[in-house]
């Protein structure tokens, strides 16, 4: 009688689905919280320096406190998209970084059509480049690793 396998192949513990998924969610939620902390400083900052984050089409001023909840907000949206494509793509990390960036260029047309003064637009467009210099890396990062995982060499 043999031990292991019929196949030849050593069966040794093989990180499993989950296993890869909760690695993910945990590089995830660790850079959402630092892309969140990073974009209400550079918000308080601005807000320092002069810029009044007035929008003219609603007469809103947007509040510091809103910066963190839209930035926690969407990075976990962002979260969901890479454990989404690790789950169902053959190149997650390929995808994520084509899709995470056009969202982003595309999150980029608000404050350019929000008719606020230069100081704010400028500002608001550095303010979502923040959290996506931030998370796109560690979750690119984060899929490449969990990838290679799953065949012993990168895809």
């Amino acid at each position: 009688m043999t031990s292991g396998n019929e196949t030849g192949v050593a069966a040794g513990p093989a990180p499993g689905r989950a296993g890869r998924t909760r690695r993910l969610a945990g590089a995830g939620v660790l850079a959402a919280l630092a892309a969140t902390a990073a974009t209400t400083v550079a918000a308080a900052f601005a807000k320092a320096v002069g810029v009044d984050f007035a929008i003219p089409d609603g007469g809103e001023t947007i509040p510091l406190p809103g910066f963190a909840v839209v930035t926690c907000f969407f990075s976990m949206v962002g979260l969901a998209l890479a454990v989404a494509l690790l789950r169902w793509s053959a190149r997650p990390a390929e995808r994520f970084v084509a899709t995470a960036v056009s969202l982003t260029a595309i999150s980029l047309i608000p404050p350019l059509v929000s008719g606020a003064d230069a100081a704010t637009v400028t500002a608001l467009i550095g303010l979502h480049l923040v959290p996506a210099a931030v998370m796109i890396p560690v979750l690119a990062r984060s899929l490449r690793a969990r990838t290679e995982g799953r065949s012993g060499r990168r895809r």
